[in-house]
C-alpha cells in the first residue's frame, strides 16, 4: 500500500483527499494551513481540508512554514512514497520536493492537482481568471511538480466547458471532483513508470495571480460582457462591488447579464438607466448591464427594485462614484 502525504487547504482539494482514501492509499499525514480568524468576531476557522481529514480519521499537521527543520523531520517521519498537493496556496520548497523517492520518470515524487489546462493559468487563481477572461473552456491538470509555480511536466489533462451562468464557486465545484477522478486514474502510472509526464510549452503559459479584496471593484467603463464576467469570476470571493451615491458599498451578486436593448442616451458609465422588477440597468462602456441581485453594506441580498423602494438608489444615479443625492442626473 503506497503511503501519501497530502498537502492542501481549500474546498477544491477535498475531493482529491477523499478519492485517495477511497482508492486504498494510506494517507499518513495531511498538511494544511493554520486556522485563521474570520468574520467580525474573528472566530478561528479551520480549513476545509482539516475538517475533511478529521472526518476521515487522518492525522493533521498545520505548520506555519514548510522550511523549518522540525517540519521537514515530521514530513520525513511520515515516510511518503508520494506527496500529493492540491490548492495549498504556497510553493513547496526544494527540501520538501526532494523528500519522497523520485518517480520512475526521474521527476520529483510530488504530484499536483491544478484547476486549469496547463500551461494556461499558472498561479493561485486559475478558476477565477478563466471566467474573468471570458474563456469557454477550462479543466484540470495532473502534473509532476518542480521548483516553479505550476511549471512542472504534465501527466494528464481533462477539459470542462464553462457554462454561461458559472461563477468561480460553481465552476470550482465541478472541477474539484473531476481533478480527484483524474488523480486516482493517473497516480498508479506515475508511480510504476508506465506514465511519463511531458514538459510544458512555456511559450504558451499565462498567469493567474492571486486576487485581492480591492480587485472586486467594478469598472463600469469596461464592455458589458467583461463587467458580467467580473461579477461571475469574483463570486464568491473577493466579491464584485460598486458604490452607491454617498459612498456606501454595494455588493453585486450574480446573475448579471448584458442588456439586450439600450436606450439612446448620453449617460455616463455606471449611470442607472432604469430600475425594473427584473433588474437594474446600468450603463457600461459599450452598452448596459442588468443587475438582478445586490447587497448594501450590513444588509441582506435583495433585488434592485427593493433597494430602490428603500430610497437607496434611483434612476439617474451614477454607481461607482460617491456622489451625493443632490448630484443625481434628472
Amino acid at each position: 500500500m503506497k503511503r501519501v502525504v497530502f498537502v492542501g487547504s481549500a474546498d477544491f482539494a477535498v475531493p482529491s483527499l477523499r478519492a485517495l482514501a477511497g482508492a486504498g492509499y494510506a494517507v499518513a499525514l495531511v498538511v494544511t494551513r493554520a486556522d485563521k480568524p474570520v468574520g467580525r468576531g474573528l472566530v478561528l476557522s479551520e480549513t476545509p481540508i482539516k475538517k475533511a481529514a478529521r472526518d476521515l480519521g487522518m492525522s493533521v499537521f498545520q505548520p506555519a512554514t514548510l522550511r523549518k527543520p522540525e517540519v521537514l523531520d515530521a514530513l520525513r517521519d511520515a515516510r511518503p512514497d508520494v506527496i500529493v498537493v492540491a490548492a495549498y496556496g504556497r510553493i513547496l520548497p526544494p527540501e520538501v520536493l526532494a523528500l519522497p523517492p523520485r518517480l520512475p520518470s526521474g521527476y520529483y515524487g510530488c504530484v499536483n492537482v491544478h484547476g486549469s489546462l496547463l500551461p494556461k493559468y499558472r498561479g493561485a487563481a486559475p478558476i477565477q481568471w478563466a471566467i474573468l477572461n471570458g474563456e469557454d473552456e477550462t479543466g484540470v491538470t495532473i502534473m509532476a511538480m518542480d521548483e516553479g509555480m505550476d511549471t512542472g511536466p504534465v501527466a494528464a489533462r481533462r477539459a470542462l466547458p464553462i457554462a454561461p451562468e458559472d461563477t468561480a464557486g460553481t465552476l470550482a465545484g465541478r472541477l474539484a471532483p473531476l481533478g480527484a477522478r483524474l488523480l486516482v486514474e493517473t497516480l498508479p502510472g506515475l508511480l510504476d513508470g508506465s506514465l511519463v509526464p511531458r514538459p510544458q510549452d512555456h511559450a504558451l503559459a499565462t498567469l493567474a495571480p492571486p486576487l485581492k479584496k480591492e480587485d472586486g471593484l467594478l469598472d463600469w467603463s469596461l464592455p458589458s460582457r467583461r463587467v458580467v464576467n467580473r461579477v461571475r469570476g469574483l463570486t464568491p470571493w473577493p466579491g464584485a462591488f460598486t458604490f452607491l451615491p454617498g459612498g456606501a458599498r454595494l455588493r453585486v451578486w450574480p446573475p448579471a447579464r448584458v442588456a439586450s436593448w439600450v436606450p439612446d442616451t448620453d449617460a455616463l458609465p455606471g449611470q442607472v438607466l432604469d430600475i425594473r422588477r427584473d433588474g437594474m440597468v446600468v450603463r457600461s462602456g459599450d452598452g448596459a448591464v442588468v443587475l438582478e441581485q445586490v447587497q448594501p453594506e450590513g444588509r441582506r441580498p435583495m433585488t434592485p427594485w427593493e433597494l430602490a423602494a428603500g430610497r437607496r438608489v434611483a434612476k439617474g444615479d451614477r454607481l461607482g462614484t460617491p456622489l451625493s443625492s443632490q448630484e443625481r442626473t434628472p
